[in-house]
């Protein structure tokens, strides 16, 4: 999952970008700004992978901005109506540059310029430590106790807000507060695969699948559209 912010100090652009963003399942916006100070504040306090940034702004300008964040965890996107900024942007390591008025195609295109760079860390990070899994169950901190799961009786887990469900063959389920991107890393790559945003899936409990939705037991689990060509490639 992406984690965004998004910083422009015009109203309209703040929600279009917005509305852009709900439309893409592997991104999450964490808060939109119109104060460049109070987006600071909140990406120096928060895990955040991308911000898209204004370049115009009062106070705080989008490259004064980019210039103080750690731009070595941080990705910037910025959009600006002013495309003679563009040298400057990219001088400074931007991942990408919007002009406005941007498109859904043109934002989708920077979401996955992000994605794509993120998945190129995360490799080289796995290349240096690669996880093991001996194991064959995981221990899953839910209400005041930590409850033993086998792998083999994990259905699917569905991110539900703030918690995470563990859908079990029995019929019955976990609730914990433990996020999805910890139990994606934590589960057996050849046994497990995030499908959507909201849900990983046992390959094996997979009863069919019909165009780009799959059927576990009772529930029917839509394959998010950045998901389907790992997915398939998994599954062919």
């Amino acid at each position: 999952m992406i984690k965004c912010i998004i910083v422009d100090d015009e109203p309209l652009a703040l929600q279009l970008l917005n509305s852009y963003a709900e439309k893409i399942d592997d991104l999450e916006v964490l808060g939109t700004f119109s104060n460049p100070l109070d987006a600071l504040k909140f990406v120096q306090a928060n895990h955040v992978n991308v911000l898209f940034l204004d370049i115009q702004m009062p106070e705080l300008t989008g490259v004064q901005l980019m210039k103080i964040i750690d731009k070595e965890n941080i990705q910037v996107v910025f959009t600006t109506a002013y495309p003679e900024f563009a040298a400057e942007g990219f001088e400074l390591e931007a991942t990408d540059y919007l002009v406005k008025p941007i498109s859904l195609g043109r934002f989708i295109k920077a979401v996955n310029k992000v994605l794509k760079k993120l998945q190129s860390t995360a490799t080289n990070t796995f290349a240096e430590t690669p996880p093991t899994h001996t194991a064959s169950y995981l221990f899953v901190k839910s209400e005041y106790r930590h409850q033993k799961v086998d792998f083999g009786n994990i259905l699917f887990l569905k991110g539900l807000g703030d918690y995470v469900a563990i859908h079990l063959e029995d019929g019955s389920k976990l609730l914990t507060l433990e996020k999805m991107k910890g139990f994606q890393a934590s589960l057996p790559s050849d046994q497990f695969i995030r499908v959507h945003k909201s849900y990983i899936i046992a390959i094996e409990k997979i009863n069919f699948i019909e165009k780009n939705r799959i059927t576990i037991a009772d529930e029917i689990i839509p394959i998010g559209a950045t998901f389907q060509k790992d997915f398939w490639k998994k599954i062919e």
